[in-house]
């Protein structure tokens, strides 16, 4: 049975947090620049000193300013995104002298440590045992599918093989996805796949060349663009399998950024990139659960928006679980210094591990 890791509070009564100052801010005065000395922020939850109390930022992100907004409360804010008159929280400590203090073990056991300093494999790579990883994986999501939130964040792999399709569309056809991330590659050659059963002309399933095979992906582009959206396309040529079917026919929200190596694009496909990562980021929000897939810059950015912890309606704080699944031991390593408790880094095909997951969850 899965159960999520306790939020434990700091304890602000210890006299280093009743004797640090109220944090200062300062007004932005032009639109997008932040004031010297603006705290950024991490994916740890970070508390704030206001007026002699001590106050949870609730949605943060990687690399952001800190908004004290008139109500009291606490905006995270892409500094970019600033707006004249904001107050940004100043400070480069963490420790609580400046009226900041970063909170790293919010979800660690203190009985569950390593005596044993020195131990072999502390990386993870293809060597590594997966097993409990995969089995925790399955309880999580069992759980998630109840009372979270599962976010997964796709790059075109899955695209080139039928059974990763058909194991991807089950997953959301039993509720195992509640938003997907993209590009215009995976979008684009799982519609191929659907249409043709082949992704960039290759067969899906004995990888064979065919006839003129190089034009399909292109096709598919031109008409989609015709139809004017990936749903009126389905429901245009009658297609009944896939991703992107099982989003549009299972009402799953999915974001596609773009990128400028892209043929096309597909309607959807976001071109600005910032008008794109803010889409995203709105997809974060919601998530508990993120699971990342054989994408670097999709997955580094995910992660840079991505914090440890969610703050649920009734106030109690969570964990964010964060997966990153690559053949590459390097694009899956890039996030594992993100926290033992929030990140877990899985070296594999990403085809045999969506296989694996949807055979542990019966859905296939």
């Amino acid at each position: 049975m899965f159960h999520l890791p306790e939020y434990r509070q700091p304890d602000f009564t210890e006299k280093r947090f009743v004797d640090a100052p109220d944090a200062v801010w300062e007004t932005v005065t032009i639109k997008g620049v932040a004031p010297e000395n603006y705290h950024s922020t991490s994916m740890y939850p970070e508390y704030f000193k206001i007026n002699g109390k001590w106050i949870l930022a609730e949605q943060s992100r990687m690399d952001s300013s800190v908004v004290l907004c008139e109500d009291g409360h606490l905006k995270v804010v892409e500094n970019r995104n600033l707006e004249v008159g904001d107050k940004v929280i100043l400070g480069r400590t963490e420790n609580g002298q400046d009226g900041i203090y970063l909170y790293t073990d919010a979800f660690e056991d203190p009985d569950d440590t390593e005596s044993d300093r020195f131990v072999f494999r502390q990386g993870r790579s293809r060597e590594t045992s997966y097993a409990r990883d995969y089995d925790r994986l399955f309880e999580l999501l069992k759980y998630e599918k109840e009372h979270g939130n599962i976010l997964w964040v796709m790059g075109p792999a899955f695209s080139f093989d039928a059974d990763a399709r058909r194991a991807m569309q089950a997953m959301i056809e039993n509720g195992y996805v509640d938003g997907l991330m993209a590009g215009n590659a995976l979008a684009t050659h799982d519609l191929e796949g659907a249409m043709f059963h082949t992704a960039l002309g290759q067969d899906i399933y004995t990888q064979k060349s065919q006839p003129n095979g190089h034009y399909n992906h292109l096709d598919v582009i031109n008409r989609v663009r015709k139809s004017g959206s990936i749903a009126q396309f389905i429901d245009d040529y009658q297609l009944d399998n896939g991703i992107m079917y099982g989003c549009v026919k299972n009402n799953v929200p999915f974001v596609l950024t773009g990128s400028i190596r892209d043929d096309g694009p597909l309607p959807e496909v976001i071109g600005d990139a910032y008008e794109g990562q803010s889409a995203m980021r709105k997809m974060v929000e919601k998530s508990t659960t993120v699971i990342c897939l054989a994408t670097m810059l999709h997955t580094i950015a995910t992660g840079n928006m991505t914090p440890s912890y969610r703050v649920l309606e009734d106030g109690t704080v969570r964990p964010v679980f964060l997966y990153t699944v690559d053949a590459d031991e390097f694009v899956v390593n890039k996030l594992l210094d993100r926290g033992s408790l929030s990140a877990t880094t899985i070296v594999t095909n990403v085809q045999d591990f969506i296989m694996i997951v949807a055979k542990g969850l019966g859905v296939i």
